[in-house]
């Protein structure tokens, strides 16, 4: 070999090595690490040229829900997780193109599969595995020479079922979502092998047919797709997919440019709620590839006109099915809800931002446990901010399907999120925890736990979160390491909420540090097995602002609400049981709803509010009777706020000194949103 060619290769290795190197310091001292990085990490982690991201994806398994979330996910296994196919036959059976049969070859499979095999993992379930096998497995062997996997001929005419091209891109989407986690919980190779072979496929064939030929889906849900192929990089360093991933974004809808601009989020109708949902991530995903400061402000800038414009107190948006402002009547759809949080999961390990975090506690404490049903049998497919009657009955949405939209059950409103509600706690408990580039490991978002991890030079831990959290300030973690394993040096990152004024860390009794609210605290020490760190998070009543000039009370990451009285009643629907299931659930109040909160100065919340504590939390807090925490507030009836459409009328206005109010103040109860079926979550204000 020629000696200068040679020395070439070796210049430039040694320059790349030398830059990714200070790239990897520079982002540690703004995160708070430490400058002594290690180079190897036990976990995958991006390979250049794209940008090292601060926190690492755990393997699926080595976080182990426990507690009340453990319960959440119990009640999904025996609940419509675990019971779809049984539940939901025309769909879910052996017509499914995804099991070679001539039925529904879209998403719904898929969504059900992506959100059934991280629970099956998760909960180490073997039943619940073995109904996932099918589906992998033909998905494994449906393969083609050319590379494409697959249905592969069009389906219908079923009931309930649009017609669609069994070549579309956007099903293959989901379909990747679940093999990429297959991986992590199996090493399956066989998984590598076919993604290989399928995006060298799309390389060739996305100039031909892009994204947006067969339907408008996959164009704005590219972000997902783009994901898996830099995912696939980090394994093979393949770079043919670092062409194929600027293609997919040359292809995917331009969201840095609509959120740079702002006329997007600010015009109603603008955009589909889940393509808004799952599309805010591709900024990010794409950043990684071209670290450009634009990325992350668009980014940022998006998820604060979506507050300003369309925002709800629960933590989403009007979007009931366009976008549709910021009306606390207007639906919120749980799609959006579970892939939100999955875009938020997404890009929390890039940046590291806590602001990120803090949005997903927001929906998962918030919006997620209210829009289904205790058993998980059913769910919304629209929930409202202010919602004081579940009837069948065609309200202000974007979208109306039957009048159902807001009543509970397995069908109502639209199947696609019979489909996909499924992903949102296992995938939630699958984010708690990361590890660090430095071999550390990371606590981001806070929820009773476990985490077994390989740290420092290479001893496998195990850390116990012990809390009550989000009703309760204080959380646990006890480390526990091998018996051989006498010290080990890790760094270990907590998340200070933003809400959070001022945060207390003892380690083993002792005061660590007090730390202000929105940042990363890293513990850099050496450890032994039953250190106990606690994390103290005080939760100050505080009071944001929306529609109307209206008012929510928070404490911590939960939005509260009204509490009121709630008349269920079982509906056998004889009119259209194909479309919207053999029955569905209507919900209507039994106590007052329509109050005025007393105006009261933002430094005297504490003083006027009081917030009761039940003793213990249940095993499933989240429902009206088990709703740990409680706040009275003094407030007056409404009367000329009533019910218009079966929903809450207009809002009155927050503050006009000439609204009529009741005469005599009442104290009423706010409860947690998520505890709630019925609610007034952003309340009028009124004089005293």
């Amino acid at each position: 070999m020629n000696k200068f060619f040679l020395l070439a290769i070796i210049f430039w290795y040694a320059s790349n090595y030398c830059t990714a190197t200070a790239q990897n310091l520079q982002e540690a001292k703004t995160a708070g690490k430490p400058s002594s990085l290690i180079t190897k990490s036990f976990y995958l982690q991006n390979k250049a040229p794209l940008r090292p991201n601060p926190y690492l994806e755990l393997p699926i398994g080595a976080i182990k829900p426990q507690g009340w979330l453990k319960e959440m996910l119990i009640r999904q296994k025996n609940g419509a997780s675990g019971q779809l196919d049984k539940l939901y036959p025309l769909v879910m059976n052996q017509r499914n193109g995804w099991l070679g049969g001539d039925g529904d070859q879209w998403e719904r499979g898929p969504y059900w599969i992506d959100g059934l095999l991280p629970l099956a993992y998760i909960l180490d379930d073997k039943e619940l595995i073995a109904k996932t096998k099918p589906w992998i497995e033909w998905t494994l062997k449906s393969q083609d020479a050319d590379g494409y996997f697959g249905p592969k001929q069009d389906y219908g005419p079923e009931p309930g079922l649009q017609r669609n091209n069994s070549r579309d891109w956007w099903p293959k989407m989901v379909m990747l979502k679940i093999l990429k986690q297959y991986y992590s919980a199996t090493g399956d190779k066989r998984v590598i092998t076919l993604m290989t072979n399928y995006f060298k496929y799309q390389l060739k064939e996305l100039p031909k047919n892009p994204l947006d030929h067969w339907t408008f889906w996959a164009r704005y849900r590219g972000g997902d797709n783009l994901m898996v192929v830099y995912w696939l990089y980090n394994i093979i360093g393949d770079s043919f997919l670092l062409d194929l991933a600027n293609l997919i974004h040359q292809q995917t809808f331009d969201y840095t440019g609509a959120f740079l601009k702002g006329e997007m989020l600010a015009t109603q109708g603008s955009i589909h709620c889940v393509n808004l949902a799952q599309g805010i991530k591709e900024p990010l995903i794409y950043y990684q590839q071209h670290p450009e400061q634009k990325y992350l402000d668009a980014t940022n800038k998006g998820f604060a006109d979506i507050r300003k414009f369309n925002g709800q107190a629960q933590g989403l948006y009007g979007g009931d099915e366009a976008l549709h402002g910021n009306n606390p009547t207007q639906g919120s759809e749980l799609c959006s809800a579970v892939e939100m949080m999955f875009s938020l999961e997404s890009i929390m390990g890039i940046t590291g931002q806590v602001s990120f975090a803090d949005h997903l506690e927001k929906i998962a404490f918030n919006a997620l446990p209210t829009q289904t049903t205790d058993d998980y049998l059913g769910r919304q497919y629209f929930q409202q901010a202010n919602q004081v009657m579940l009837t069948r009955h065609i309200r202000n949405f974007d979208q109306n399907h039957g009048g159902t939209d807001v009543c509970y059950g397995l069908l109502t409103g639209y199947p696609c999120c019979t489909s996909n509600m499924h992903q949102g706690w296992p995938k939630f408990t699958q984010n708690l925890w990361y590890a660090t580039p430095d071999n550390g490991l990371a606590a981001l978002v806070f929820s009773p736990s476990e985490v077994k991890a390989k740290v420092g030079n290479g001893s496998e831990v195990k850390f116990t979160e012990n809390t009550n959290y989000p009703f309760e300030e204080a959380i646990t973690f006890t480390l526990t390491t091998d018996k051989k394993t006498k010290t080990i040096a890790f760094s270990f990152h907590l998340r200070i909420p933003e809400w959070c004024k001022k945060a207390t860390i003892t380690i083993n009794g002792k005061l660590w540090q007090e730390v202000t609210g929105n940042q990363i605290a890293v513990i850099n020490r050496t450890w032994k097995s039953g250190d106990v760190v606690q994390l103290q998070l005080p939760m100050h009543l505080f009071k944001t602002t929306w529609y109307e000039n209206s008012m929510a009370v928070e404490r911590g990451p939960i939005t509260y609400a009204l509490k009121i009285g709630e008349d269920w009643k079982t509906i056998t629907n004889e009119k259209d049981p194909i479309a919207f299931g053999q029955e569905y659930m209507e919900v209507r109040p039994t106590t007052p709803w329509n109050y005025g909160l007393l105006q009261v100065p933002d430094n005297k919340l504490e003083e006027n509010m009081q917030v009761v504590k039940k003793a213990g939390t249940s095993i499933f807090p989240w429902s009206i009777t088990n709703a740990p925490v409680e706040i009275k507030v003094k407030a007056k009836r409404i009367p000329s706020w009533q019910l218009y459409n079966d929903m809450a009328g207009p809002l009155p206005y927050s503050i006009t000194s000439n609204l009529e109010t009741g005469k005599e103040e009442e104290e009423i109860t706010l409860i947690p949103y998520g505890c709630t079926t019925l609610r007034i979550s952003q309340f009028p204000v009124v004089r005293k």
